[in-house]
């Protein structure tokens, strides 16, 4: 067979050159963390023919053990991947079928109860800063912490109230160690959105603008100055013992909101659409459940 002396790192590295220039800069960086910390210690120097008499499952058990089976999951991809492009390059078969991957169980999400967020709402006001207007935002709005970091003034349009998401903050490696934080477009074209301004919103980002330039990040004020997800974390988890509310992540705002836009009736179509959600049923399968009481009202009537 030719090449086969060929080792795992070079194939991967060769399809990290031909995915370079069809994917964001974040998404390359993450393939190439991934990579160096999961592939090239344990199987890099092995070679294309000793790959294909490579038991994979075994190594993914391996990682099952001590990474989280989201992490796996991403991995996996991204093995297979590597794969499929050496089976077309060398003409090889590693038979990718038979390549398991792990399952991942969701847990049930957890939201805010109505009195926790009327008690977060009101400090982040009390305290009358624009550091924590990106709280408030993230109640009514659901937007994810890295796409509230990367919102400017400018993309607050008070005439037609909505607020245009289509940038995002995000720290990402750039070596086993070092990293960097990026100002980029969002991952997918559907999480470039338009989202509709609720009336208090509305009043309280008209009333914080007056006194800031279009081109000025809202959390920072300063148009050469951000404020990145793992500070703004810290913002957040003062806020909440500030309030006295018990610990949950950022994310669970998110989940809060869209949780109670179930509750008020808004049909499921316009919220994935708010949401920046890349189709309906990812939607669907987290917010979307009818209650016991609900099936068995419909039971009964059987």
């Amino acid at each position: 067979m030719e090449n086969q002396n060929v080792k795992f790192n070079e194939i991967a590295n060769e399809w990290l050159l031909f995915k370079k220039n069809k994917i964001k800069e974040s998404t390359y960086l993450n393939y190439r963390y991934l990579i160096s910390n999961n592939f090239f210690k344990t199987i890099g120097d092995k070679t294309l023919e000793e790959l294909l008499n490579y038991d994979f499952n075994e190594f993914i058990e391996g990682l099952m053990k001590k990474l989280s089976s989201k992490t796996v999951k991403d991995v996996v991809v991204i093995l297979k991947c590597i794969l499929k492009f050496a089976e077309v390059k060398y003409d090889v078969n590693f038979k990718l079928s038979l390549v398991s991957s792990p399952t991942i169980y969701k847990k049930e999400i957890s939201i805010f109860t109505e009195r926790e967020k009327r008690k977060i709402e009101k400090k982040c006001i009390k305290l009358n800063n624009i550091r924590e207007l990106g709280i408030v935002i993230s109640i009514y709005t659901g937007l994810r912490i890295g796409e509230v970091c990367a919102l400017k003034w400018g993309d607050i349009d008070f005439d037609n109230r909505v607020i245009n998401v289509s940038h995002t903050l995000q720290r990402v490696y750039v070596g086993r160690r070092n990293t960097k934080v990026i100002y980029t477009t969002p991952k997918t074209q559907k999480s470039m959105r338009k989202i509709p301004i609720n009336n208090n919103l509305y009043l309280i980002l008209k009333f914080f603008s007056k006194n800031y330039p279009k081109e000025a990040f809202i959390l920072s004020g300063n148009k050469d100055k951000w404020i990145e997800p793992i500070a703004y974390r810290y913002t957040y988890r003062q806020v909440l013992k500030s309030a006295r509310v018990s610990y949950k992540k950022y994310h669970t705002l998110r989940h809060t909101f869209a949780t109670k836009c179930i509750n008020v009736g808004m049909d499921v179509k316009s919220l994935s659409e708010i949401l920046g959600h890349a189709n309906v049923t990812i939607t669907l399968n987290t917010y979307v459940h009818s209650s016991f009481a609900t099936k068995n009202k419909y039971i009964n009537r059987l």
